[in-house]
């Protein structure tokens, strides 16, 4: 096989690497307690391949803008995309700088994406940017585990893995990001991977809400 050849399947592996594991049960019921939450326009930054698609109401959500730079999940989205029936337009740009005005998305999605970008305070303060008053941030995020063995293999494997599953990282903690980022926390559930997922720690969902909505009210 050609170099050129080799480059272009070495590139497709993280989103391979990805795609599987966010295909896995426990993403999945992480994501079908929380994403029954979403209504009117929708924003999800970390679209994937579509994972999420399956749990919108199509009966409370008016459209999902997907955020996706990953030209390979782009692609794969297009299965997810035919067995929906909630619109749906992927839009090509990251979490940091999303392309739309203030004030303009009932909801904002983070779904297993706040491990990936490389900023995720600038992330979070787009969501709170583009989210009307009184909308809401959902979250499926998976970070960094309790302190113990799983925290220091986790230490261990994090540079490796970030090269595996396309800048993905290990040691983040998708709660304090979201303090960090001036959101207050309503329901939150956690949960721990088990089997081979286990080196992912633990992973939460829930809702939050900027604290300059709270101000507001």
């Amino acid at each position: 096989m050609c170099v050129a050849c080799l480059e272009r399947v070495w590139q497709q592996v993280p989103a391979q690497f990805v795609d599987a594991g966010c295909a896995s049960k426990a993403f999945d019921e992480m994501r079908r307690a929380v994403l029954p939450l979403a209504i009117g326009e929708v924003v999800e930054v970390g679209f994937g391949s579509g994972h999420s698609l399956g749990h919108y109401d199509p009966g409370r959500v008016a459209r999902v803008l997907g955020i996706e730079p990953d030209a390979e999940m782009r692609r794969r989205a297009a299965p997810h995309l035919r067995s929906t029936s909630v619109p749906v337009e992927i839009v090509y740009a990251g979490g940091e700088a999303l392309p739309m005005p203030d004030a303009s998305a009932d909801t904002v999605v983070t779904g297993y994406v706040l491990c990936t970008v490389t900023d995720p305070t600038a992330c979070l303060a787009e969501a709170a940017r583009v989210l009307k008053p009184g909308g809401r941030l959902l979250f499926c995020e998976h970070g960094i585990a309790e302190p113990g063995l799983r925290r220091r293999m986790q230490r261990g494997i994090d540079g490796f893995w970030g090269h595996l599953a396309g800048g993905c990282t290990l040691l983040r903690d998708p709660l304090a990001e979201l303090q960090v980022a001036g959101f207050r926390c309503g329901e939150v559930r956690e949960a721990r991977f088990t089997g081979l997922l286990g080196l992912l720690g633990r992973h939460v969902g829930g809702w939050a809400i900027p604290r300059t909505s709270i101000a507001r009210i």
